[in-house]
C-alpha cells in the first residue's frame, strides 16, 4: 500500500459518500498504524476537505529575528524563567521572530507567549518545568475542566495574543513531584468547589498557606488567534497536555504526547475553540487522547462558546481511555467535527461521547470516516448519565426529568468506513430518557467484537452495509425506537441474533436485507410497539 502522505492529495477530492466501501474492501482505504502519526508528518499542509466549510490552513510566517536564550545569559539546569520571558517579550516588542531553546537541558517556571513569537524547541533540547507553585504565580485567567478560574494557567501560557507558535523537535518535560502536584484540588468535582455565581476575578486559587490549586496544563493559549504547534514532544504533564481555550485558528501538527499513568493526562483538548486542524499527531495518554469540550454546566452556559469546525486527520492514538472523545463538558455545544484517516491502537474506548444531565449543550454534526481500531473496551460508547459521585441522583436513569437549559443532547452523528479488529462491545449507548441519542448512522463497518450492541434511550439509529462478528448474539434495547439494520451480516453464535427489548417506547426495529433475515423468535423482520417478538 502507498504511504498515506502520498495518497492524501488524491483522497481529499472524494466526498464522504464517494468513499463508501463494502466491508470486504475497507482495508484498501482505511489506514494502518504505520501510515499515520508524527513519524509521517509531511512538510506541507494539504487542503482540508470536510462535510462543512473550513478555512484554508497555512503555516504561519514570522519575522527573521532569532534570539537564543543562552545568548541572553541562560544556563543549563539553572532556573531561567526570567531570561526566557524577557527574551519572548523583547522579540514580540521588536515585531516578532523566533525565540530558541537550544540543545541541552533547561529549567523554567511558567512562561507566557506573546504575539508574533515562535518558541522553538531545538532538536536535542529539553525544557523542564518546575514542580513548585511559586514558579507559576501570580494566578492568571484560565479555564479548568470547563470552569473559569484564576489559578496557575499552563506551563506555556498565552492570553489575548495573535500569531504564536511552539515548534521544533525538542522535548517539554512537565513538573516533577512538588507542591504543584501535592496541593491539587481533589476534594470534589470542580463545580461544587467554585461557585458559579462568584465573579471570575474573585475565584483565585494560587496555593498560599498550603491552600489548593488547580493543576497547570502543559500548553494552553486562551483567547488567542492563529496558534501553531508542530513537532514537539511532551512528557510528564501535571494535567491536560495541549489545550486551546477560546481560540480561533489553531493548527496542531506532528506532536508526540506521553502521559500514560497520569490521572487526567489528556492528550489534546479543544475547548470552546473554532477552526481547528489537528494532523499527524501520536498520543499515548493517561486519560482521553483527542478530546473535544465546550464548558461545564452553569459556568459553561454563561460563557456560551461552542467548539466548532474541527478536523482531526492522519493521527495515531496508542493508549488512552478514549481515542476520540466528545465531552463530558459540553455546555457551549460541540458541532462540526470531522475525524478521518486515524488509527486507535490499544485505547480503551474508540469513539466516545460523554455528557451529564447538568452539563448542558451537547454535540451535533459529528462525522467519522476511515478509522481503524484495536480496543480494550467499546468501539462506540455514549455515556450521558455519569455516576452519582459526580452528579448525585441525576445519574439515575429514572425518573425522567423535565427538559431544561442544562439538558444536553447528542444528535446527527455519522460514521463511515470503520474497521474494528478487536473490542469489548461494538456499540453501547446509555442515553437520557428525556433527551435520547438521536440520528446516528454507521455505514460500511467491519467489526470483530466480544459483545454485540446495547441501546438505551435512543431514536433514529441506522447501521448499514456492515459485517459484525461477535462472540455474543444478544441485541439489547431499552426504550429505543426507529432502529434499522440494513444489509448487515451478523456472524454470531448459532447464526441467530437474540433480542432483549424492553420499555414502552421501544418499537419500529427493522432488519432489512440482513443475515440472519430476522432475530430469533421474531415472526417477521420488524418489531412493533407492544409486541414481544414482532409480527
Amino acid at each position: 500500500m502507498l504511504q498515506l502522505k502520498n495518497i492524501v492529495p488524491i483522497l481529499i477530492f472524494f466526498s464522504l459518500s464517494a468513499l463508501a466501501q463494502s466491508p470486504s474492501n475497507l482495508n484498501q482505504v482505511v489506514p494502518f498504524k504505520h501510515h499515520v502519526g508524527a513519524t509521517q508528518l509531511p512538510d506541507t499542509i494539504a487542503p482540508v476537505t470536510a462535510p462543512f466549510k473550513m478555512p484554508l490552513f497555512k503555516k504561519p510566517q514570522f519575522p527573521s529575528l532569532t534570539v537564543a536564550i543562552n545568548d541572553k545569559g541562560a544556563q543549563e539546569n539553572v532556573k531561567a524563567t526570567t531570561i526566557i520571558q524577557a527574551t519572548i517579550d523583547e522579540v514580540s516588542s521588536r515585531g516578532g521572530g523566533r525565540v530558541v531553546i537550544p540543545k541541552g537541558s533547561w529549567f523554567t517556571g511558567r512562561i507566557s507567549l506573546k504575539s508574533n513569537v515562535n518558541l522553538h524547541i531545538a532538536e536535542g533540547a529539553e525544557l523542564r518545568f518546575s514542580g513548585e507553585i511559586e514558579d507559576y504565580r501570580p494566578a492568571v485567567f484560565t479555564r479548568n475542566e470547563g470552569i473559569e478560574v484564576m489559578s496557575l494557567g499552563a506551563c506555556i501560557y498565552a492570553n489575548n495574543q495573535q500569531n504564536i507558535a511552539v515548534t521544533g523537535k525538542g522535548k517539554l518535560i512537565g513538573p516533577p513531584d512538588g507542591s504543584v502536584r501535592k496541593q491539587v484540588m481533589n476534594a470534589d468535582v470542580i463545580e461544587k468547589i467554585v461557585p458559579h455565581d462568584k465573579p471570575v476575578a474573585e475565584r483565585v486559587y494560587e496555593g498560599y498557606n498550603g491552600d489548593f490549586i488547580f493543576l497547570p496544563m502543559f500548553i494552553s493559549p486562551i483567547n488567542c488567534k492563529n496558534v501553531y504547534i508542530e513537532g514537539i514532544s511532551l512528557e510528564n504533564t501535571a494535567f491536560w497536555n495541549v489545550v486551546p481555550v477560546y481560540c480561533d485558528g489553531v493548527i496542531i501538527r506532528g506532536i508526540t504526547v506521553h502521559s500514560v499513568g497520569i490521572p487526567r493526562g489528556d492528550g489534546i483538548d479543544i475547548e470552546s475553540s473554532r477552526n481547528v486542524l489537528i494532523e499527524y499527531c501520536t498520543l499515548s495518554s493517561g486519560d482521553d487522547c483527542f478530546t473535544i469540550k465546550a464548558g461545564r454546566g452553569e459556568d459553561g452556559l454563561r460563557v456560551n462558546k461552542p467548539t466548532e469546525n474541527v478536523v482531526i486527520r492522519y493521527c495515531l492514538a496508542q493508549e488512552g481511555h478514549g481515542g476520540i472523545t466528545c465531552g463530558s463538558e459540553t455546555a457551549g455545544m460541540i458541532r462540526n467535527l470531522y475525524v478521518h484517516d486515524c488509527v486507535f491502537d490499544d485505547t480503551g474506548v474508540g469513539i466516545r461521547f460523554k455528557t451529564r444531565r447538568p452539563r448542558g449543550g451537547g454535540g451535533e454534526n459529528l462525522y467519522y470516516n476511515r478509522i481503524r481500531m484495536t480496543l480494550r473496551d467499546h468501539a462506540f460508547n455514549w455515556d450521558m448519565l455519569g455516576g452519582r459521585a459526580y452528579v448525585g441522583d441525576l445519574a439515575d436513569r429514572l425518573p425522567a426529568r423535565a427538559v431544561n437549559r442544562l439538558t444536553p443532547v447528542y444528535r446527527k452523528i455519522v460514521a463511515q468506513n470503520i474497521i474494528v479488529d478487536k473490542c469489548k462491545q461494538f456499540i453501547k449507548v446509555t442515553g437520557i430518557p428525556e433527551s435520547p441519542l438521536t440520528s446516528l448512522s454507521i455505514e460500511n463497518a467491519d467489526i470483530r467484537s466480544s459483545g454485540l450492541i446495547t441501546l438505551q434511550d435512543v431514536t433514529d439509529i441506522t447501521i448499514s452495509n456492515s459485517t459484525i462478528e461477535s462472540k455474543d448474539a444478544v441485541l439489547t434495547v431499552l426504550d429505543g425506537k426507529d432502529i434499522r439494520f440494513d444489509k448487515v451480516v451478523f456472524k454470531v453464535p448459532g447464526k441467530q441474533v437474540v433480542t432483549k427489548i424492553s420499555g414502552e417506547k421501544s418499537g419500529n426495529i427493522i432488519f432489512r436485507n440482513s443475515l440472519p433475515q430476522k432475530p430469533k423468535d421474531w415472526k417477521s423482520n420488524t418489531y412493533k410497539p407492544g409486541k414481544s417478538t414482532g409480527d
